[in-house]
């Protein structure tokens, strides 16, 4: 399959890349308001997190297009790591939350350039050893898939074989490239699972709908348990993706939520 290709420009990746970079930069805006207790910041934290997030989706769509798909993987990668540390971040703010510890030094000082998050594998232990997400982190990892989207990662990242090499010469002929198109569409959709179902259930608040916030701007009394209806973005995204492709994440994000998602 040629890069310059109709079949592979029109691959489906891109249509889902481009439904992704939209619903981060949605949800980077619709939590902006949302103090990140814990820090000295006025704004949610995680807004730049997932406008950061939207950019890496971005690159990884250019690379791809450019037929560069070891470097997309490479840039995957980075998109795993982004992952892990967002639910870090969340975790460890509301473990070490209190009247005495009003601002959590770890993740303070990583915003202010003065301390680092640990490192990938430390942080994914602390998620699996939570008692918040210690279930979820094993319903999750149910199979061998997450390790085995790590490892394509890192066998791109790293150059582990010559046919990673030949995956960024976009000239080289490959009647092989649509299977790896496949490959990156299946890694990048399980990914964004993960993130998902995380914070959905760490932090669930985020997927409020505006309304609730748009009665009280407008003077009138909101209708009641609106605080708990779920903005529209977050209950399509739900259907399409985490019901689609994992049903029972996400009929434990429903047994577990006090929000109005179905």
């Amino acid at each position: 399959m040629n890069v310059e290709s109709r079949e592979y420009q029109e691959h489906p990746v891109f249509d889902k890349l481009d439904k992704f970079i939209g619903f981060y930069e949605w949800w980077s805006d619709s939590i902006m308001l949302f103090s990140t207790l814990g820090t000295k910041s006025i704004i949610n934290i995680d807004t730049y997190v997932y406008s950061s997030m939207k950019g890496t989706l971005e690159s990884i769509k250019l690379i791809l297009m450019n037929g560069k798909i070891n470097d997309a993987y490479a840039i995957l990668r980075k998109f795993h790591d982004s992952i892990i540390m967002n639910v870090y971040t969340n975790l460890y703010l509301e473990d070490n939350l209190s009247l005495k510890n009003l601002i959590v030094k770890q993740v303070d000082g990583w915003m202010q350039g003065t301390e680092q998050l640990p490192n990938f594998r430390t942080m994914t232990n602390f998620i699996k050893d939570n008692a918040k997400t210690k279930e979820l982190y094993i319903l999750i990892n149910t199979n061998s898939r997450y390790d085995k989207i790590r490892e394509r990662c890192n066998n791109n990242t790293h150059y582990n074989f010559y046919s990673n090499v030949m995956l960024n010469d976009n000239k080289v002929y490959n009647n092989s490239r649509g299977k790896y198109l496949d490959a990156i569409q299946h890694d990048l959709i399980h990914l964004v699972i993960m993130h998902l179902t995380y914070i959905f259930t760490v932090s669930e608040h985020y997927m409020i709908s505006s309304d609730y916030t748009d009665f009280l701007d407008c003077g009138t009394t909101p209708p009641e348990d609106s605080q708990y209806w779920v903005a529209n973005a977050i209950q399509e995204i739900f259907d399409e993706v985490i019901k689609r492709n994992r049903g029972d994440l996400a009929k434990y994000i429903l047994s577990r939520t006090c929000m109005k998602l179905v």
